[in-house]
């Protein structure tokens, strides 16, 4: 996803452009991502995150029509609000700290009561103590904008290599191009964003310091009645999509592996009828997991090596990778052609974020 939308802007750009693609990887993130533009809803106490967040969610409401009018592929962009509900006294104070910060941070943010809740989205947990509503979040298809993104990409000219890179060449400092298993490209700039993999691309000064999360979604049926939403809480969510409740996530350290498990289906569903109590009678239809690529302290790597003219990251987006992949496009996009950015990305420079030796 973000190595489309680097690609895509790159070539916009008028750069030759070669997107290196295996084809579909188990566990890849993307294709595991329930696509929510939850910009107010998860970036904690990080100023720094929630701005560049807030950024790249209202990139889309000109990114969604400029990729319709160039590929005709809708992305399926709604936004019409995130609710992150409370299910404790404790939770609705944190929230409402939330709102009055966000708010003072001049965004559009409100305090439902329950009653608010339950009138807007009639069937919600009897036990919410309220909710924090961000109108202007929302959620785009996942899948949809990887293909325009790329589709985009081709239409200015880029290629599609279906290979995998192993490594990066680097000669006296510089890079020369990559290497796969049976061929090897030149290319004076080379963009690693190959997600949770990026630190098992051999060749790099040294490997950034992302690490594999695994989080399992389930799929369901919407109730009927119940209008189109996208619930929130404790990291859990469910997210309607074409008559569809995509419900989330787990966060698991687990290494690379990629399966569902009983457990965190499990985990899921509770979460997600705590939301919704009328899910708890329909059938589970689809179950997968992606590796999210997460650093320590949630906020990418973007931005030139600091050792390897030529070499640029845009890895460890965690579970913001389709909320910031637009907006990580033109920061890349823009490094590459004018070396330099009206984006503050000195807080996630891969110096900063990088292993030692």
């Amino acid at each position: 996803m973000v190595g489309a939308a680097c690609a895509r802007a790159a070539a916009l750009r008028g750069l030759r452009v070669s997107v290196f693609e295996p084809g579909p990887i188990p566990g890849a993130a993307s294709a595991a991502s329930g696509g929510m533009l939850a910009a107010q809803i998860e970036p904690g106490d990080d100023e720094w995150l929630l701005a560049l967040s807030v950024r790249g969610r209202d990139l889309y409401e000109a990114l969604a029509p400029a990729l319709k009018d160039a590929t005709g592929i809708d992305i399926g962009f709604w936004r019409e609000g995130i609710a992150s509900v409370a299910f404790d006294n404790a939770s609705a104070n944190r929230l409402r700290v939330v709102v009055a910060q966000e708010r003072q941070a001049g965004l559009r943010c409100d305090w439902l009561e329950p009653d608010d809740v339950h009138e807007r989205w009639p069937g919600t947990a009897p036990e919410c103590w309220g909710a924090l509503f961000a109108p202007e979040d929302g959620a785009v298809d996942p899948e949809a904008l990887t293909r325009a993104l790329l589709a985009d990409a081709r239409r200015q000219g880029a290629t599609v290599v279906h290979a995998s890179v192993e490594r990066v060449n680097v000669e006296e400092g510089r890079i020369t191009g990559v290497a796969t298993v049976a061929d090897t490209a030149a290319a004076p700039h080379v963009i690693l964003a190959a997600g949770a993999w990026s630190p098992r691309i051999a060749g790099l000064p040294r490997p950034p310091t992302v690490e594999p999360v695994r989080g399992q979604l389930v799929m369901i049926p919407w109730p009927t009645g119940t209008p189109p939403a996208i619930l929130y809480a404790e990291h859990g969510y469910i997210l309607a999509r074409g008559g569809k409740a995509i419900c989330g996530s787990t966060m698991e350290h687990v290494g690379f592996d990629a399966r569902v498990t009983k457990e965190g289906q499990a985990e899921i569903l509770e979460r997600a009828v705590r939301l919704l109590p009328a899910l708890a009678s329909l059938p589970v239809e689809q179950t997968w997991a992606g590796l999210r690529p997460m650093t320590s302290d949630w906020r990418p790597i973007v931005g030139p090596d600091p050792e390897v003219e030529g070499l640029w990251y845009a890895t460890g987006h965690g579970r913001n990778g389709i909320l910031l992949a637009g907006l990580t496009g033109e920061i890349i996009g823009d490094l590459l052609t004018k070396g330099d950015t009206d984006i503050d990305i000195s807080p996630m420079r891969p110096r900063q974020l990088m292993a030692d030796g």
